[in-house]
């Protein structure tokens, strides 16, 4: 018995002591720096570690040595290692690889190499974010090819690929740990004001093109997804501090500064946390552009219907007998807000891990708040705006289920248009004004004054007792206005608006013995609008509607594993529409001995369904009211109008009710109204025919090639993009009597009895588009980084059959980026810079049309690392030469920034 005891007691021991058994070493990269964030994974085992700051691992195992090693690190070739001893520690050294070495999961929603993609992917990592010449790593996306960041302000900018985008990009999706960021009631993307902050960031992914397939509705014209660190591979504390100055001749030199702080925590191989906060403070672009939307040549003293372009309230125009068209005096921009710009973002998770393995609960919540300026068809000027998602995540390598609500709050968002227009109002209604403008003028003339002397008397006359900005009594009028969220009498943007969102992926490939990668997957999402009749046709309560989704996908090699084929199909269904399918199909071959030249087809087919503002919007913008064309939108849009004397006269009534059934049934188009204007000839109007919004669809045939060569890789790609049902907004004439055809619609339009509206619709103008690009990277004289991309896009649009349809393709024809840098010039010191030249192109949205001039940007930073420290500093300027530019009409020109920063810990 003692001898059975004692075998079993020694054989015990024997167990206990081969379970701790611990591996420690260190990984470097070519100069001998440490590298954090290596991945050393054990061979036939679900054992790993990650290296720390230092590049230092340490990795426990009950597996008895000889063991293999793998060493795998974004941007670094993979490493094989031997290890037959634990008693010294491992000196690892990884070699530089390229962008194609990348390992990716949008493609497919599982783990791949981004050169074995089935569609073109770009790729955002760590290394790219420390080193970009960019102010910070979001404005870096635009040194991708075929990416463009749209700068609406300074703290609000939009990510756009393939054209069809504006500052309210509405047909790219950007997923943060897989929640979209879009707001519920805007339907674009808030961007940076509430991603992930540059210390979290692990890593970012674009698909440029259609991925509905995957991703459902309004993944359209583009995807990016944000993956941030996880607790338990990167603990610690780090914090970064960046502060300078902006510089713009509208604005002068004023200081910006932006810090954050992040803390994470493995308590034990179950549990970890993380939190992160960081603040930016600064001051925005100034937008005082004053030129002539109706005809730049004249200016306010010339034109009596001057309409600047950042000019609010000069949209009111009336057409006075003998005289012409008159606009009322407006405020500039700069007299209706005072550009302070503000992000504050705070963020915590919780992942637990209950069997001490790849299976995982993640409990993610995110909150951003700030002040900012966005532009739709208005500008409007957000302080104190809030927005807040929370998320619950069941995981692990086969499969996640994922479920999260997005709130939003508009704080003290107010329209500068429509505040600009009531402030006017109420100082003195339109009624009065021009009464004393038509007889001013009428006197001058029979004084016998010229009309530029007699229009300039009339304004300064209607003009007499103007509340004038700086005031006492212009504040206290405009406080008054920009808190009422009546749109007749104020310009408060009162939104309280969610959406849920539930979904769930399944891999099956460890269950049919790697015969395929089989995924099923599938998704629901519920809006919930409530803006109490401010914005959208509310007021009776809180607007519901829900969109529902199921995809499959397989994926399957050939040829020695050289041909891949991925074939996938989603169905969706709108509870508003009938259902959408949505196929996609690809296959690439990998040539070569060495693998390392690949090609690519794909046929890719997206939809976007109407947004929730082109379903149920009813708001006054001042020169159109905007309505959403849902069928029980119509009748619930409803406006009484006074009437003209002549309209008493025709009609009898004191009074008309106008709904939005109206804008579809009983109006005339723009265009025929105008020339009706001009002529007087009552044969040019003519009926509009609007159809009820639906939604839209593309259908994509892509094309491409990656080659990795000893000193370069190369990508070049091209694709032909088909919609069909494009949503686009028209602007229909509503006559306030009368039906169109008859005399008193008729003398309605020629009386000015009418009312101007926007609605949401699909064209039937055939809309493609087609572009390539091109980009090669490559190390020069032995260390230096050199990138040269260029993007080209085109819109094929046959414009016969609809004069006034504007596509907002918004893209320059031509664009060229150039990144050239060296992360080790010398010991611990490098530098990066980039340039961006981008070609001229017309700009049409919402807001307005212009030609943008072509612009070359050159950013540059230096940056010198102190080991001892953890830290790093970096120093450098955008916009180098100060060459102000712009992306569209409205927005405040772009100036410099430079600034100086000091990171801590920043894994």
């Amino acid at each position: 018995m003692k001898r059975k005891l004692f075998f079993f007691l020694t054989l015990l021991c024997g167990i206990l002591s081969a379970q701790v058994t611990t591996l420690t070493g260190k990984v470097v990269d070519q100069a001998g720096n440490p590298i954090p964030l290596v991945n050393v994974k054990l061979r036939g085992y679900a054992v790993g570690a990650v290296t720390n700051f230092d590049g230092e691992f340490v990795l426990p195992m009950d597996e008895v040595l000889p063991v293999t090693l793998y060493f795998s690190s974004v941007g670094y070739e993979t490493v094989t290692q031997t290890i037959t001893s634990s008693e010294k520690q491992i000196l690892v050294t990884l070699q530089e690889g390229t962008d194609l070495d990348v390992v990716i999961l949008s493609a497919s929603r599982k783990p791949e190499r981004i050169f074995e993609s089935p569609v073109r992917v770009e790729y955002y990592g760590t290394r790219e974010i420390k080193f970009t010449p960019s102010i910070d790593y979001y404005s870096g996306l635009e040194n991708i090819k075929g990416v463009e960041v749209l700068s609406n302000s300074l703290t609000y900018k939009t990510v756009n690929t393939r054209g069809y985008g504006s500052f309210s990009n509405t047909r790219f999706v950007q997923l943060v740990d897989g929640m979209d960021n879009s707001s519920p009631s805007l339907n674009f993307s808030l961007g940076n004001l509430v991603s992930v902050s540059e210390l979290d960031i692990q890593r970012v992914e674009l698909l440029p093109g259609a991925s509905s397939a995957l991703y459902g509705a309004n993944a359209f014209n583009g995807l990016l997804t944000y993956t941030s660190k996880n607790p338990f591979d990167a603990e610690g504390i780090s914090a970064y501090s960046r502060g300078g100055v902006t510089s713009q001749d509208a604005a002068g030199t004023n200081p910006f500064y932006d810090v954050g702080i992040r803390v994470a925590k493995a308590f034990s191989k179950k549990l970890a946390v993380k939190a992160n906060f960081t603040m930016f403070r600064g001051t925005d672009w100034f937008a005082v552009n004053q030129n002539n939307i109706n005809n730049p040549s004249l200016n306010r003293a010339t034109d009596p219907n001057y309409n600047g372009v950042n000019v609010y309230g000069d949209e009111v125009t009336l057409n006075l007998p003998g005289i012409g068209f008159v606009s009322r005096t407006g405020y500039q921009e700069i007299d209706l807000v005072d550009y302070e710009a503000e992000s504050v973002k705070f963020s915590s998770a919780i992942h637990y891990r209950p069997f001490e393995d790849d299976f995982e609960i993640i409990y993610n919540g995110r909150i951003g708040r700030g002040t900012t300026i966005f532009q739709n068809a208005n500008r409007f000027y957000s302080p104190n705006f809030f927005l807040q998602q929370h998320k619950l995540e069941i995981k692990n390598n086969n499969f996640f289920i994922r479920g999260y609500i997005t709130d939003s709050d508009a704080g003290d968002t107010y329209d500068t248009r429509v505040a600009a227009t009531n402030i006017n109002n109420r100082w003195k209604d339109n009624e009065t004004w021009y009464a004393e403008y038509f007889g001013t003028y009428a006197a001058a003339i029979g004084g016998g004054a010229t009309s530029e002397q007699a229009h300039q008397a009339a304004r300064a006359q209607a003009d007499t007792g103007r509340l004038i900005p700086g005031t006492p009594e212009f504040q206290e009028v405009f406080e008054s206005v920009i808190n009422d969220p009546d749109f007749t009498t104020g310009a408060k943007f009162k939104d309280e608006s969610q959406l849920r969102h539930v979904d769930a992926n399944y891999n099956f490939s460890h269950l049919v013995n790697e015969f395929a990668d089989i995924q099923v997957g599938g998704s629901f999402r519920e809006y919930n609008l409530r803006s109490d009749g401010s914005i959208f046709t509310d007021a009776d309560g809180p607007i519901k509607y829900s969109e529902i989704g199921v995809y499959a996908q397989i994926q399957k090699k050939f040829l020695d594993e050289r041909l891949k084929f991925t074939g996938s199909v989603r169905y969706d269904k709108s509870q508003l529409f009938d259902g959408n399918y949505s196929p996609r199909a690809a296959v690439g071959y990998t040539l070569g001995e060495k693998r390392n030249h690949n090609i690519r087809a794909s046929y890719q087919t997206g939809f976007r369904n109407p947004t929730t503002q082109n379903l149920y919007m009813g708001l006054d913008l001042v020169g159109a009211i905007a309505i959403g064309s849902a069928p029980e939108n119509l009748d619930r849009e409803r406006r009484d109008f006074d009437l003209s004397t002549q309209g008493t006269v025709l009609t009898g009534q004191n009074s008309v009710t106008i709904t939005g059934r109206d804008a579809f049934e009983n109006s005339y188009t723009l265009a025929s109204a105008l020339a009706f204007s001009s002529s007087a000839d009552p044969t040019r109007l003519e009926q509009a025919s609007p159809e009820l919004v639906k939604p839209e669809q593309v259908s994509s045939i892509e094309l491409g090639y990656r080659g990795k060569f000893d000193d370069f890789s190369i990508e070049v790609g091209g694709y032909y993009n088909m919609y069909q049902d494009f949503i686009t907004s028209e602007v229909v004439i509503v006559p306030l009597y009368g039906s169109v055809g008859s005399l008193t619609a008729v003398q309605a339009i020629a009386n000015g009895d009418f009312k101007v509206y926007n609605i949401a619709t699909n064209t039937a103008v055939d809309v493609n588009s087609y572009g390539a690009t091109v980009g090669v990277e490559s190390s020069i004289l032995r260390d230096y980084d050199l990138g040269v991309n260029y993007t080209y896009a085109k819109e094929d649009l046959d414009n016969q059959n609809q004069s006034n349809f504007q596509s907002e393709f918004n893209s320059p024809e031509h664009r060229v980026k150039v990144l050239f840098g060296n992360r080790n010039l010398f010991k611990n010191f490098g530098f990066n810079t980039s340039l961006k030249w981008s070609d001229s192109f017309q700009w049409n949205d919402a807001f307005g049309s212009t030609e943008v001039p072509s612009f070359t940007v050159i950013d540059a930073q230096l940056n010198y690392r102190i080991p001892k420290l953890k830290a790093a500093l970096k120093m450098g300027a955008t916009n180098i030469g100060g060459n102000e530019y712009y992306a569209g009409i409205g927005t405040g020109f772009i100036g410099s920034q430079y600034y100086i920063g000091l990171s801590l810990n920043n894994l």
